[in-house]
């Protein structure tokens, strides 16, 4: 197993944190990388909910189906997929700091396959960054939103 951990401020209420975190039409608002979202259940909030993202990676779609397995508004959601051969199980923790919000994602991923548990080692960096981007983007997109 590989654990990436991130944390950031963010000058914006939990709430309007977590809406962004939570719900993946909103997430994608924040990262343009995301050209795609496809609901697979007929909620789009909450546990249970399911869905299909795709991403740009570099000049490549990768498109993932995540499932929310815990949902805690403002507090806490947790999305799990299966890809590659690996599980990745993220969650995002959501404490208010003031009028601020402190956002830790943190992300395990757990290969299954041969070929993932070889190469996890190998992708780890970029996953690194790409977690790393992801919450700048996030944090840029809700203190924009909350001027």
């Amino acid at each position: 197993m590989k654990q990436f951990l991130s944390e950031r401020t963010i000058e914006a209420s939990i709430e309007d944190v977590f809406d962004v975190v939570a719900h993946i039409e909103n997430f994608q608002k924040a990262l343009p990388h995301i050209v795609g979202i496809e609901y697979l259940t007929e909620q789009n909030r909450g546990v249970g909910t399911r869905f299909k993202e795709t991403r740009m990676m570099g000049k490549r779609e990768a498109t993932t189906e995540l499932e929310v397995r815990e949902y805690e508004p403002p507090a806490l959601v947790r999305m799990v997929s299966d890809a590659g051969g690996t599980v990745w199980d993220t969650v995002f923790r959501l404490t208010a700091a003031g009028s601020a919000t402190r956002l830790a994602m943190e992300m395990d991923a757990i290969p299954h396959k041969l070929m993932a548990k070889l190469s996890l080692p190998l992708i780890g960096g970029f996953v690194a960054k790409a977690v790393e981007k992801d919450l700048d983007a996030v944090k840029v997109y809700c203190e924009g939103s909350s001027e």
